[in-house]
């Protein structure tokens, strides 16, 4: 029965996380979410899009279907595995399941978001105090930045080297630092605009160059 505990734990993982909140969200107002703003479906794009209410609604489920998977998989997956070795590792199949779904779901061509709520809900459900301190350095950066993607950043390198000091099973080490680094690779685009100076602040006007580029005017002139 291990191979169905392992293949039923993949394949829910995958398709709770799969599910487009943002997407889903933003179409219920008429809008086409991949379209507006940065193009991206997670929340920050929707808060800044659609405002508070339905950023912070994307925001909760996206984290709540996360930390879904992680209990599905130890409520109902764990027991089929019985005693093998391998049991330990199944909420956090459930966990990578989750986040690979939410940023490369097969409802929209593969395409996602950057994974950052959901990686939040398998994590608080996985390691929650790990989960905490990377939370309070993603509140500290953002709170002293204004930008969300620069905290999302900084809080992603700080989770696995929490979760080692924190003495967490070397699996479960390496499974934050590879959460860690594809939220890193996700935020590839916004690392170049950190560099620019173009990158847009939570709270403050969006930076001329990329105002213009996102409004279909790369010269910032009038047309």
């Amino acid at each position: 029965m291990l191979w169905l505990c392992h293949l039923l734990t993949v394949v829910t993982g995958y398709f709770l996380g799969s599910i487009p909140t943002g997407f889903l969200v933003a179409r219920s107002r008429g809008i086409d979410i991949r379209s507006v703003g940065s193009g991206n479906m997670g929340a920050t794009n929707v808060f800044r899009t659609l405002g508070k209410g339905p950023g912070i609604l994307v925001l909760l489920i996206d984290a709540l279907k996360g930390a879904a998977a992680v209990i599905v998989a130890r409520t109902f997956f764990v027991p089929l595995a019985d005693t093998h070795p391998s049991v330990a590792l199944v909420p956090m199949i459930a966990a990578l399941s989750a986040v690979l779904g939410h940023n490369y779901t097969c409802w929209l061509g593969f395409k996602g978001g950057k994974g950052i709520a959901t990686s939040a809900g398998v994590l608080a459900a996985l390691v929650p105090i790990p989960f905490l301190i990377t939370l309070a350095t993603w509140i500290l950066v953002f709170a002293l930045s204004r930008y969300v993607s620069l905290a999302s950043i900084v809080a992603a390198a700080v989770l696995p080297v929490a979760t080692a000091l924190h003495r967490e099973p070397l699996p479960v080490v390496c499974l934050t630092l590879l959460l860690a680094l594809l939220a890193i690779w996700k935020h590839r685009p916004n690392m170049e605009r950190l560099l620019a100076g173009t990158e847009n602040r939570i709270g403050k006007p969006k930076p001329k160059a990329n105002a213009a580029a996102e409004s279909g005017n790369p010269s910032g002139t009038q047309p």
